[in-house]
């Protein structure tokens, strides 16, 4: 069986860094983008199993993917794990009614990545 495809948008390159490093532990191919636009032709041309999303990105932000995402059938089924250092108070709630699935909030351990990466690939 060839290996999942995680989309990694986040404009960090050390968190894409290590959000690499943990899909790979899971037996995960990782795409990265660092910014909205390229996440979205990525997200159009390779079709991931998984997206994990930053809401702090130039070029659109995070939300706006997420808008995005929902206006294509074939990219809306795909689930969006948010990953950021914004106030999960307030922006949790914000980006599970926007289309994603899960959110964690940073800074987040490999464990707590590896167990709901895992979770969401099945």
């Amino acid at each position: 069986m060839p290996p999942k495809k995680v989309l990694v948008i986040d404009d960090d390159p050390i968190a894409r860094q290590i959000l690499g490093a943990v899909l790979k532990k899971c037996n995960a191919e990782a795409l990265m983008a660092a910014d909205a636009m390229a996440a979205l032709t990525l997200a159009q041309k390779h079709r991931p199993d998984l997206i994990i999303l930053d809401l702090g990105l130039p070029a659109g932000g995070g939300y706006a993917v997420l808008k995005r995402l929902q206006m294509f059938p074939a990219l809306s089924t795909i689930p969006v794990l948010v990953i950021s250092g914004l106030n999960r108070a307030e922006n949790e709630p914000l980006a599970l009614a926007a289309g994603a699935v899960g959110y964690i909030e940073k800074p987040a351990t490999p464990e707590q990545l590896t167990a709901a990466i895992e979770r969401l690939l099945g």
